[in-house]
Parts: structure tokens; sequence; C-alpha cells
């Protein structure tokens, strides 16, 4: 097998999609399909678990995609030490939100590109729940994440900014004049929450200490799922304040307090403390760390 190969599964162990992975590497399902095939037959087993609708990524897979990544960064090591150059250069692997693509990641990108232009941005977006994990399991170098009042044990946290969390209702919807205390609200209004992270977290814990029996129209991964339920009117969702003030968002919903209890997001970049890997990853890390100083004060929390 070649680097080409170990890139296309990676590529379809992100999505779990072949048409979108294909794309990514400017090839046909079907030329994906037959490549994913070689690289199983060549293994002796089943890297991904497939039928016409659903492709699920094996515990196989899981190693070799490991094993993958590992030969791809040592190859990306390789090709610095040949070069004659002296910039820094490499891949820099980003997992951030929609949200945070149109909020948070703008500057440090640009700030990144002007001072290192040699450094490329590898970005996969997705629910903002899993980007502690993708840190932690290597599949990023940086995320953007909201980050827990305690921090995280053996990753850095640098904050960005703060945003409470609201309660979107959209505009000429049912419940767009609710009245009452987020108490109330809970208790009367269907509600569209996420399945996971740090504001599902909250919310449990909140209605649980108030004995409060939430009306829960639906639950969805990420912000963006959130506000395509919001908007159709089927209940109010819970969502970080700052969703709704970048991007498509910024008009058609009304916000309601969401309540002290809840609190804020402390959103931010994070990366882990130990950095693995050759002199170049290390040149990045440098490279990252400065541009963090530069545009916030790397802030660590």
């Amino acid at each position: 097998m070649d680097f080409f190969e170990l890139k296309a599964v990676i590529e379809l162990a992100k999505t779990l999609h072949f048409a979108r992975a294909a794309a990514k590497i400017n090839l046909s399902p079907s030329a994906l399909s037959r490549l994913i095939s070689r690289v199983e037959e060549e293994c002796g087993t089943l890297l991904f678990d497939r039928d016409n609708r659903d492709v699920q990524i094996t515990d196989a897979g899981k190693l070799f995609v490991t094993f993958a990544m590992k030969c791809l960064g040592e190859y990306d090591e390789l090709m610095h030490a040949f070069s004659a150059s002296e910039s820094i250069s490499g891949t820099l692997r980003v997992y951030a939100s929609v949200t945070a693509c149109y909020s948070i990641l703008p500057k440090f990108v640009k700030h990144l590109s002007i001072k290192y232009p040699a450094i490329h941005l590898s970005v996969q977006t997705g629910d903002p729940a899993g980007a502690i994990e993708s840190v932690k399991n290597d599949s990023a170098d940086i995320a953007v994440a909201a980050i827990p009042d305690d921090g995280i044990y053996g990753l850095d946290c640098i904050s960005v900014c703060q945003s409470p969390l609201v309660f979107a209702a959209v505009n000429g919807g049912a419940y767009v004049d609710v009245e009452g205390s987020p108490q109330d609200i809970v208790s009367s209004v269907p509600l569209i929450l996420p399945k996971t992270g740090l504001a599902r977290k909250r919310f449990d814990a909140w209605i649980q200490s108030r004995n409060v029996k939430p009306v829960i129209a639906a639950e969805t991964e990420g912000n963006e799922a959130i506000m395509a339920m919001a908007q159709l009117g089927i209940g109010i969702g819970l969502v970080p304040e700052i969703v709704l003030q970048n991007g498509p968002y910024r008009s058609g919903f009304t916000c309601h307090n969401a309540g002290n209890a809840l609190g804020f997001y402390n959103i931010g970049f994070i990366q882990k403390t130990k950095i693995t890997g050759g002199e170049n990853k290390k040149k990045i890390r440098a490279a990252v760390d400065d541009t963090l100083t530069e545009c916030y004060g790397m802030r660590n929390d």
C-alpha cells in the first residue's frame, strides 16, 4: 500500500461517508470503495463495516488509522528534514464546529497564515462535544472547544471568550413571547437540546437539582442542528449566545434567558500539554503558541 491509500482510509474514517471522503481525495465513490477493498485484502481483515446506507469503522480499522497517521506524520518529518528551507512548514490539524469557523478561527488563521505561510491547515468540522476527544485521540493537533470549569487533565486550555447559554426561538413562531423564569420555561415549552457535551451536563444537573420535568421536543448533535430544529418552530434551542451573534443566525431569532444556573461557556483553544513527534512538529507547535500569544495573550485556564 502507498501513502495515498493511507490518506484515503483516514479520510473515510473521518467522514464515514464514501461520497464525501471520495470528494476530499478527488476519487469517485466507486474508486474509493475498490481502494478500501484492496487495503482490506492486503491487511486480511475488515477495516469498515458497510452496507448501502451506513459505514462504521471496525476495531481493526481504528488500529489501522492510528498506524496510518503515524506513518504520514513520520513522512512529513522526513520531507522536512530533506528540505533546504529553514521556514516552518507542515500540516496543522484543526477540529472546530461550524460556529467556531466563522467566529473564533478567522483571527487565529489570519495571523498564523501571515507569519507562517508554509503551515497548511487541515480543518475538520463537527459537533463541539467531539472537540476535546479529537485532541485526546490525536486526530487533531488543536481544537476549539467549551472549556470545563476545572480544566482538562493533560491539555492546555487557552481562553478566548465567554458566552452565556440561552434559549433561541425563531421569530414569528409560537415561542417568541414566552414569559416566566427559566424554570417555568423549561417545564412548559418544548426544548431542543444537545445530546452530549458541557451544555447538556449542566442542563441535566440543573433540572435534577430543581426537580423539574422538561418538555423535550428533540435532541441532536451540534449547535447548527439545534438551530435548524428551532427554525422549524418545534421548540426553543439551548445554545451558546455566540451562535446567534455570528453567521446565518445573527437575525431571525429571539433569545430567552437560560438563567445563571447554566452559566457561561468559556470558549477557547485546546491542545495537548505534552508535545509528541519529531522536531518539525515541535516547531509547528511553537508557531501555534506564538500565534495564540499574539492573538489572545495565551491565557491558559
